[in-house]
């Protein structure tokens, strides 16, 4: 099921900006009964176009498909085709149904990417606050059985195997790279709104430690690797610099190509809603130019 939402012309736009975009929200799967959306951010022209999957903040719980909408449009209006997402969160899921519900919309667009004007093989994810972590730990445990357990209803577009949910490159943004860490934090700051979030979502520590991308690759364990990009502000209070080193380092040692970007001054509210933040501009070229680095 596809809804359009609306189509946009912009005659000023310059030469990386073709005019037109198309919006809609479109059925990606549904669960008991009910759909569950991708907001689709169509540019114009016939491409092909890199593709991402954008995956919203809200510690785990809150926040819809609509957040980060400047910047999906800012990709789109580029030439980059967006997929943000709806998923499962609690009250009526906790982890790892959303991360299950990523790896599905991964290989639903990959599934649907000639359709959209894009390749297969361009298919990248990104992903702010709770939403960075999430898009990380999708890439890195793509054939997790797990995260793979939902079926793709969508018809492969070639007599092809179904798509998997490995992807071109990862982005995480102001991401909440290590949830026990995290937790820790709040309990210090006795914020207990957030301590609340992270039992709903992830029930213990032991979990928070599973999914915990930095410990993920601190113990060794066997991941998938792509090309990702680390982003945050240098005053961010629930991810200090050094966890993001400890993640890019590990990453590397690993094996995996990554690329680390500090804001100096951003906290970890960083653009959320703020497009004429200092930083935003800069953030958004960074992203485009790493993800056409990774789509040919």
């Amino acid at each position: 099921m596809t809804t359009t939402l609306d189509t946009e012309t912009r005659p000023e736009a310059l030469a990386d900006k073709p005019p037109g975009l198309r919006v809609e929200d479109v059925e990606y799967q549904r669960q008991g009964g009910r759909a569950v959306l991708a907001r689709v951010y169509r540019p114009a022209g016939t491409g092909p176009y890199p593709a991402v999957v954008q995956v919203h903040g809200g510690a785990w719980v809150h926040k819809d498909r609509t957040d980060n909408d400047f910047i999906a449009r800012a990709f789109a209006e580029s030439g980059i085709l967006v997929a943000s997402v709806d998923f499962r969160m609690p009250p009526e899921a906790p982890y790892p149904a959303s991360i299950a519900d990523i790896n599905l919309a991964t290989r639903w667009l990959k599934a649907r990417a000639r359709t959209y004007g894009s390749r297969p093989d361009w298919v990248g994810t990104f992903g702010t606050s709770s939403g960075g972590h999430q898009v990380l730990l999708a890439a890195m445990r793509a054939d997790d059985p797990r995260y793979a357990a939902l079926p793709l209803a969508e018809a492969s577009q070639t007599d092809a195997p179904p798509p998997d949910a490995r992807v071109a490159f990862v982005i995480s943004g102001w991401g909440v790279l290590d949830p026990l860490l995290r937790y820790h934090l709040a309990k210090k700051a006795g914020n207990a709104e957030l301590l609340e979030h992270h039992h709903a979502f992830w029930g213990d520590e032991a979990a928070m430690s599973e999914g915990s991308p930095p410990a993920i690759l601190d113990r060794g364990e066997k991941v998938t690797l792509p090309p990702a990009l680390v982003f945050g502000g240098d005053a961010d209070e629930w991810v200090p610099v050094e966890t993001m080193h400890r993640l890019v380092n590990g990453w590397k040692k690993a094996g995996g190509e990554v690329e680390l970007e500090l804001y100096r001054g951003a906290n970890h509210g960083f653009m959320t809603g703020k497009p004429d933040a200092p930083y935003a501009k800069p953030a958004i070229e960074r992203m485009k130019t790493f993800i056409r680095k990774h789509t040919g």
